[in-house]
């Protein structure tokens, strides 16, 4: 049986571990991150947040294809992926794709699991669905996104008292403030 105290303070170790190295683009974050993942999608499961456990799940998946863009050559004379920001028209497709798919999300969990919290377990899920993909292509916006499921991740966890994952989030709002003003001085 696995002891939940220890796998939750393990779990956190490791994802600061994994924001201080994304906050600084040292790409041995995408590796941590599939470790906190999995910790993390035993964690949620276990505590009924399905939306957060199936999100670690395409966390670690998606980590390998976020090592890969920043380890790979990106342009013709090979230099790699470079902190950029959205267009206009990207940043509206962002929005929009988290507005649609926090209801979707939120249906589902609502219909197909037993979740008491289908809904505010919906939305940082679908803000961070959003959020990984932009970290991947090294878009300086993950950063607000990050931001924002920070703060209702917080009162999430809370509620199901998870509490070292409270302050945890906590600190991911600070280190993403700190990351978005590092980001900002590199981007190009």
């Amino acid at each position: 049986m696995i002891d939940f105290n220890w796998l939750e303070i393990v779990a956190v170790a490791v994802s600061l571990a994994t924001i201080v190295c994304n906050i600084r683009e040292i790409h041995w974050a995408w590796p941590l991150a599939i470790v906190a993942s999995a910790m993390y999608s035993a964690l949620f499961w276990h505590n009924q947040l399905y939306g957060n456990a199936s999100l670690q799940v395409f966390f670690a998946v998606v980590s390998v294809w976020g090592w890969w863009q920043w380890l790979r050559p990106v342009r013709a004379e090979g230099s790699r992926l470079r902190v950029s920001r959205l267009a206009p028209r990207g940043r509206l497709v962002t929005l929009a794709t988290c507005i649609l798919l926090w209801p979707a999300i939120g249906a589902f969990l609502h219909s197909y699991t037993d979740s008491d919290v289908p809904w505010w377990d919906a939305f940082p899920t679908a803000v961070s669905l959003v959020a990984q993909f932009l970290l991947g292509r090294k878009y300086l916006e993950n950063w607000l996104l990050w931001m924002v499921v920070d703060v209702v991740s917080v009162a999430l966890y809370v509620h199901k008292g998870l509490w070292l994952t409270a302050v945890l989030y906590a600190s991911f709002f600070a280190l993403s403030v700190a990351g978005l003003r590092t980001w900002q001085r590199r981007a190009a």
